[in-house]
């Protein structure tokens, strides 16, 4: 198998916004063909659209570049209007409406050359207090997660972008962040084909590559994760549901895999479980590491007839959506449709009723939400102070730390109190909050913690809070529902 190269196996992420001589070297030399990139790659449209040609240009007609652009608070690029997440349009439970998003979410990549999207997520968030997946995931009921997520790829496929389904067979129901650490599911698998398993079953047909979990399935196999599973990923996946496409790994720098098995052999062993492509990101020294023990395992322990299938289907993969960008688009046509979709998914909880436009109100809000792993920063205090401002007279508290709080004091000037919450996490010290009215502008389970009505914008994004202040100046309605059980 010499004349197999281990750099066609592997997708690898770049340092900056530019191909620079020795990255390009780097790709070269090791016949690599698929690029992930991230918000250090991203500055500026025409930027990215250089960089995606310099990509397309070195990789090959075979070039696979891709992007989480899932919607909501996984969008690198800034610079284009901004796609409701997955819940806002769960809960607005519009077929049409998810199909046409993504369909514009589709054309921004497509403006630039991105020609794989890693959307949409296919888990079902039955567990509230799940540390990754939250509003990324269209809701809580297998049946909604299964008609967003074709409708989605119906979207994709309209724009000739390959969406990708994820995270394989689900990342659900976890209290881990398979960043941090190794999940395990323990359901029975009755359990899982009655949940977990719906989405994915529904929209396989339709899906051009699947993403593998970093997460350990008790009744599949429980001894490895589903990335380094043959249980799942060959059994399952392949023969029993029969899916023909393309299989790719999520990062294997996550601790999950990173922490517990190395990348090297880990790569290796996600290969012999039946992953078409694994995505090995991070330093050059874990790449070179993945690189050299893939090409040692070329030569000995992994099935050629298998790994020359799953070349076929990244060859396929890219073949069926080119790589090449079309600048003429004009993504600011689809500004109305992101916005109506927003305020399409404003929804409430326990019947909130707004102060009166003109009101003097406290405002209680985080002074700055950073960025965790895959979300990008949140809005802060002072931006959503400046957004009321244009319904009431705005009085500020802004926070560090929720436990610091004193909320007989907040409530003593006798003001209606607003709290807003913007962070990705639940807050545990938000059970003391006291406000009129809550804004969640974030996690929608924060609504769970604070023992007031609630409006729900599952998302932060501009578009987002222009709904909801459409809403407190009486301008709008809260036309949707909750895509989970409260």
């Amino acid at each position: 198998m010499t004349s197999l190269q281990p750099g066609s196996l592997v997708m690898v992420d770049i340092p900056g916004p530019t191909l620079d001589a020795d990255t390009a070297a780097h790709l070269r030399r090791h016949d690599i063909r698929s690029v992930c990139l991230f918000g250090k790659n991203v500055q500026d449209p025409g930027q990215l659209r250089r960089l995606c040609a310099d990509l397309r240009d070195l990789l090959g007609e075979d070039a696979l570049i891709a992007l989480d652009h899932e919607g909501g608070a996984i969008l690198r690029p800034t610079f284009w209007p901004f796609a409701p997440s997955a819940m806002s349009l769960g809960a607005a439970d519009d077929a049409q409406l998810t199909e046409d998003v993504s369909a514009a979410l589709a054309r921004q990549l497509r403006s630039v050359g991105v020609n794989w999207n890693f959307a949409p997520v296919l888990d079902v968030n039955v567990d509230p207090a799940n540390p990754v997946i939250g509003e990324r995931a269209y809701g809580a009921d297998p049946l909604l997660v299964a008609r967003h997520g074709a409708a989605a790829l119906r979207g994709h496929a309209r724009e000739r972008v390959a969406g990708c389904v994820k995270h394989f067979p689900g990342h659900g129901d976890t209290h881990l962040d398979s960043h941090l650490a190794l999940p395990r599911v323990s359901k029975t698998r009755a359990e899982l084909d009655a949940v977990e398993f719906v989405p994915f079953r529904a929209c396989l047909t339709s899906a051009p590559a699947v993403m593998t979990a970093h997460i350990v399935y008790d009744a599949l196999d429980p001894d490895s994760p589903a990335t380094l599973s043959r249980a799942v990923l060959t059994d399952l996946l392949r023969r029993e549901w029969g899916y023909p496409g393309v299989t790719v790994t999520d990062s294997m720098g996550m601790q999950a895999i990173d922490a517990n098995y190395g990348r090297g052999e880990a790569a290796v062993m996600a290969l012999r479980a039946g992953a078409d492509l694994v995505m090995a990101l991070g330093r050059r020294e874990a790449q070179e590491a993945t690189l050299a023990a893939i090409g040692d395992a070329l030569t000995g322990t992994l099935d050629r007839g298998e790994v020359e299938a799953g070349l076929e289907r990244l060859r396929s993969l890219a073949a069926a959506h080119p790589a090449g960008a079309d600048p003429a688009l004009d993504l600011q046509t689809d500004a109305p449709l992101f916005a109506q979709a927003w305020a399409r998914g404003l929804s409430v909880y326990h019947t909130p009723v707004a102060p009166p436009p003109g009101a003097r109100v406290r405002l209680v809000a985080q002074r700055k939400v950073t960025r965790e792993n895959v979300s990008e920063a949140s809005v802060d205090a002072h931006t959503l102070a400046h957004d009321l401002g244009a319904v009431y007279d705005v009085d500020l508290l802004a926070y560090d730390d929720p436990a610091e709080l004193d909320w007989a004091a907040i409530r003593a000037l006798g003001l209606p109190v607003i709290l807003a919450t913007a962070a990705r996490h639940r807050q545990p010290a938000l059970t003391r909050a006291r406000p009129d009215l809550h804004l969640a502008l974030y996690n929608p389970y924060a609504v769970l913690d604070v023992p007031a009505p609630a409006a729900l914008t599952y998302g932060f994004r501009p578009e987002a809070r222009a709904a909801l202040v459409a809403w407190l100046r009486g301008e709008a309605g809260t036309p949707g529902r909750l895509p989970f059980t409260s």
